[in-house]
């Protein structure tokens, strides 16, 4: 797999020797915190960092970049993303595809994903049966500068019941493919922890858990627990000995509430988060993230899908849309997640508009993709336009507190001080 991906490499990358200094001369920058756009827009860019913001006095040899009717803002992150794949109604290529197609395939929608804006997403789990960590190879070639891709938190393989909603070979004859907890799939505390050690020791900088059943699989229900709380809090408590959060896939209520009980760092998806899910969340200072714009394109899908899966998501989003606005109007503490590619790869910001029509406001919705998601990785070297901060900056054509769906076309792109796009 590592001299497969490096082929890769090498025939697709090109390097470019980088000046010292940029400066990027835009009319203005938003202050993710405020909502106000701060004039003039004047950023100082050194050894990939924010040097100076409108500075009086520019070095010799700067490379000015003219971004004239452009607004500035922080490069956006995406919390849950599945970079190895792809969907158009079913998954039935995955059972085709080697790791080595896989990871092409990453390498791709990484691209994709980078050049719509998004400079950090979390791979919260890959799909492809195979042994081997995907999203740690991308995220260590990211890291290098050798692919075109956002900065990647890798969380290897999801971790799941035998048969459950991160079963891959769920659906296949019995005998075909027997996965277990190397790869995620697991029967009692045990099995757990190696499964968590297992996606440490191989690169996981977040592990993923399915609390739940889930809609784009083949189990008859969408809520129903899987994982036990005996198993979710062995996970946890294994990933924490490692300073290693937890996601937790989640759908149905007694699931959510379990995981939070567990002490999971984040709830994925929680449609059906009740009252008592919310007062945890908050108290426990649990993110949710809600992947509510994919509704609009699986609605579009239905036709295609298996008519297990279809069913489910008729029944499903419809209410998981009307908890996410409750969730709203708590105070629940929220982080951008899509769910690619069920929305596709590059069109992450659909989300931004699914939040909004569920009750947010355009700051609110914006904040959850800058200075929510940094907060929730723990990363404090990104999320705004800071002097220190990683100068991982984005550009778009107008205010997006006054036009949300100016973030669905970007217009620049610069990560770790490295211009990836320039477009008028």
């Amino acid at each position: 797999m590592k001299h497969f991906l490096l082929l890769i490499l090498l025939l697709t990358t090109t390097f470019s020797v980088q000046a010292q200094y940029k400066l990027l001369k835009a009319d203005s920058y938003l202050d993710v915190r405020t909502g106000k756009l701060i004039t003039p827009a004047d950023l100082l860019i050194e050894d990939g960092l924010i040097k100076s913001v409108n500075p009086k006095v520019i070095p010799e040899d700067t490379e000015i970049i003219e971004l004239k009717g452009k607004v500035l803002l922080p490069g956006l992150m995406d919390m849950h993303v599945h970079l190895d794949i792809d969907f158009e109604g079913n998954w039935d290529y995955i059972y085709k595809e080697s790791s080595s197609q896989g990871t092409i395939r990453a390498i791709i929608n990484a691209k994709k994903t980078l050049l719509a804006g998004f400079t950090t997403v979390r791979n919260i789990g890959q799909l492809h049966i195979t042994r081997e960590l995907i999203d740690v190879a991308i995220a260590d070639a990211s890291d290098k500068g050798l692919i075109i891709a956002p900065r990647v938190i890798p969380s290897g393989h999801m971790i799941s019941i035998n048969g459950g909603h991160g079963d891959i070979s769920l659906g296949l004859s019995e005998g075909l493919i027997e996965l277990g907890p190397k790869d995620g799939i697991v029967n009692g505390k045990y099995d757990a922890i190696e499964a968590v050690r297992y996606q440490i020791k191989h690169g996981a900088k977040f592990i993923k858990i399915h609390a739940t059943a889930g809609v784009l699989s083949m189990e008859d229900a969408v809520g129903a627990q899987q994982l036990s709380y005996e198993e979710m809090k062995t996970i946890v408590d294994e990933a924490s000995r490692h300073h290693i959060k937890v996601a937790a896939h989640a759908h149905g209520t007694e699931g959510i509430i379990a995981a939070l009980n567990a002490g999971v760092y984040s709830i994925e998806h929680g449609s059906f988060l009740d009252d008592e899910g919310i007062r945890l969340m908050k108290e426990k200072g649990v993110y949710l993230v809600p992947t509510t714009g994919l509704s609009n394109v699986v609605n579009e899908l239905v036709d295609k899908m298996h008519p297990v899966m279809a069913a489910k998501a008729k029944y499903v989003l419809p209410l998981a849309k009307d908890n996410l606005r409750k969730a709203i109007k708590s105070d629940v503490k929220i982080a951008f997640g899509t769910d690619t590619p069920v929305i596709p790869h590059g069109q992450n910001a659909i989300e931004f508009s699914a939040l909004i029509a569920c009750g947010m406001s355009s700051i609110e919705a914006i904040q959850t993709a800058t200075i929510n998601a940094a907060n929730m990785l723990g990363l404090h070297d990104r999320g705004e336009l800071k002097v220190g901060l990683l100068a991982d900056i984005i550009a778009v054509n107008s205010n997006p507190i006054n036009d949300i769906k100016t973030l669905e076309s970007v217009k620049f792109v610069m990560k770790d001080g490295v211009v990836y796009k320039n477009e008028k």
